[in-house]
């Protein structure tokens, strides 16, 4: 007479009634995490378009106040000499310079930003806007979250420089 070999109990039964919905949970969970990391990268994405686009509008400014200098048929900044010392800020920027700023608000718009808050500072470091002189465009816009969730607001902020040629 064989006897067929009782297979050990574990306990497998008793802690299944405990854990069920375990997984449920644990998936629950990490697709919380994983969506919160696709939302933060997707949020990561626009702060940086929004600094390309700044920094490109930046550029387009100096690009304008270099070809626009005193020689041009409209000037596009301040003739008077002044002592201007950099960086470019609030504090002295140039006050006749609405058609730079036209420009790089005009700039900023195309890529669907939205240039009311945007501030556009113009320098002319050397202190008049003839050749071989220095301008400087900066451009701060203060960045909020796409998707909201509570992330703080940013100040974005780019500038460029150049050598006015005309």
């Amino acid at each position: 007479m064989t006897t067929a070999k009782k297979r050990p109990t574990t306990g497998s039964r008793t802690c299944s009634k405990h854990d069920r919905g375990q997984a449920q949970i644990e998936f629950a969970l990490s697709i919380l995490f994983v969506f919160l990391f696709i939302l933060g990268m997707i949020e990561m994405v626009m702060l940086l378009h929004t600094y390309n686009t700044l920094a490109d509008a930046a550029k387009e400014g100096v690009r304008y106040a270099i070809v626009h200098g005193s020689n041009n048929t409209s000037p596009s900044g301040p003739t008077a000499a002044s002592a201007f010392d950099p960086p470019c800020t609030s504090a002295n920027s140039s006050s006749s310079i609405t058609d730079v700023q036209n420009t790089v608000l005009n700039y900023a718009q195309l890529s669907f930003h939205n240039t009311s808050g945007m501030n556009v500072y113009v320098c002319y470091f050397d202190g008049a806007n003839t050749a071989p002189h220095r301008v400087g465009v900066v451009v701060s816009y203060p960045y909020q979250a796409f998707f909201g969730l509570g992330w703080p607001t940013l100040t974005v902020r780019a500038a460029a420089q150049g050598r006015i040629a005309y």
